[in-house]
């Protein structure tokens, strides 16, 4: 049974999985591209060449295809890859479909001609949102051909000639994104495209749990960490510091509706960003001068949000020694960057606190159950010798838990998030 939805936005109805497509390829890609204006009127898909099924990723079906259209013209696209929002046959990789509803807006707002990132080419995209299903269509990435650089897979950042180059253009695509919203350079539908709930932003990611479920969790934490030492920095396993991150924990955790307050109040430092510029969410190029420039992908979690938690989370997956040494010198081109393209000035001890802050409240939602997950997926981590053992590329969830997690904690320790805590009471009160 051919299962399909139509699309809210272009009323086309629209395959639901990979093997929906296949039944009538030509016919869906030529009314979909017609209706989003892709295409021209006289002009039709005449083949789809190639249809197979891409495997990367955590959410959704994917597949690449390349095609034939009965006119030639330049500037279509011939090989594109569809992303589906929904994979019937994997419910963990089906949870995520409510994601693809943002890549489908970010995908309009970016067909603007002076849009300030590279994105890959939207040839169609829409979403059912009552039924959560929707299909993002672009053109596809020549990974590794001409000027653009292979994919560079995430967690393995430790491999790169230069990381500091690469994350330097990556935080300025984020810088320039927010400095075309705030000097009102994106398109006039941005508010009905990604409007800021201010209630709704300062809810996002709850730590969901209490003081004495917090205790056990830092507990269970700790003797993670000193259990495991080979896995982690020396400071993460130095007997002092769980009682150090329950005390700071604690404390965020008493002051959370505060600190949640102080992270929207301030309209210089929310902005529609995406959320996790990790390098494998990207593609990089070189002039001939050797200058690099990178393109974006995988939008799905983009809504307005505090630039710093943008920028965590696309820092979180760097080398741990690495984001530690290059935080402050990252946060400053950031802030220089922004004012550079028209942004608001932020001042560098500001946007040093509010990424401080915005970590807090993102680690201790999401990263405080780091042993039950390992434990869970990959018992054996017990012979792994460190942190790039090829034992943890087994999994690449537990690889890239754990790194996101030490680095997370790592910061927490080196940075000292309780007195970051104590300055904003202070600013607040």
């Amino acid at each position: 049974m051919r299962r399909t939805a139509v699309g809210d936005a272009t009323g086309v109805v629209m395959p639901a999985s990979v093997a929906d497509l296949r039944e009538a390829p030509e016919a869906f890609l030529t009314r979909a591209m017609h209706a989003y204006g892709t295409l021209a009127p006289d002009n039709r898909v005449a083949s789809v060449d190639r249809l197979e099924v891409f495997s990367g990723g955590n959410s959704g079906q994917k597949a690449l295809l390349d095609v034939t259209y009965a006119q030639a013209d330049a500037d279509l696209p011939r090989q594109l890859f569809a992303k589906f929002s929904r994979d019937f046959e994997d419910s963990f990789r089906d949870r995520r479909r409510a994601e693809i509803g943002g890549e489908v807006r970010l995908a309009a707002l970016s067909r603007l001609p002076a849009f300030p990132v590279a994105v890959p080419r939207p040839v169609f995209a829409d979403f059912e949102a009552a039924s959560g299903t929707g299909v993002l269509i672009t053109e596809r990435v020549a990974f590794g051909q001409g000027a653009i650089e292979p994919l560079h897979e995430k967690c393995m950042d430790h491999l790169l000639p230069d990381p500091l180059e690469y994350y330097r253009v990556l935080v300025s695509a984020q810088a320039r994104l927010a400095a075309a919203q705030h000097r009102g350079a994106l398109s006039p539908q941005l508010e009905a495209l990604f409007p800021y709930d201010r209630v709704a932003a300062e809810a996002d990611l709850p730590i969901g749990y209490g003081p004495d479920e917090l205790r056990e969790k830092v507990a269970t934490l700790g003797a993670f960490l000193s259990s495991h030492p080979q896995l982690f920095p020396e400071v993460l396993t130095d007997d002092a510091f769980p009682a150090r991150l329950e005390a700071d924990a604690l404390a965020i955790l008493e002051h959370e509706e505060t600190v949640r307050r102080f992270l929207q109040a301030d309209p210089r430092f929310v902005a529609v960003c995406h959320w996790n510029t990790n390098i494998d969410n990207a593609w990089f190029w070189r002039e001939t001068d050797g200058t690099l420039h990178c393109g974006l992908l995988d939008w799905g979690m983009v809504r307005p949000m505090n630039v710093a938690t943008g920028l965590w989370g696309g820092l979180s997956a760097s080398p741990t020694a690495f984001i530690v040494k290059e935080l402050d010198g990252l946060l400053d081109h950031y802030r220089r960057e922004l004012a550079a393209h028209g942004g608001p000035e932020l001042p560098a001890d500001l946007i040093a606190l509010h990424f401080d802050l915005s970590l807090t409240l993102t680690g201790l939602s999401m990263m405080m159950d780091l042993p039950a997950l390992i434990g869970a997926r990959l018992p054996e981590i017990r012979a792994a010798t460190g942190p790039f053992d090829p034992l943890l590329r087994q999994d690449k969830v537990v690889e890239g838990f754990l790194l996101v997690a030490t680095n997370f904690l790592t910061l927490w320790a080196s940075r000292e998030f309780g007195r970051s805590l104590q300055r904003m009471l202070a600013m607040s009160s």
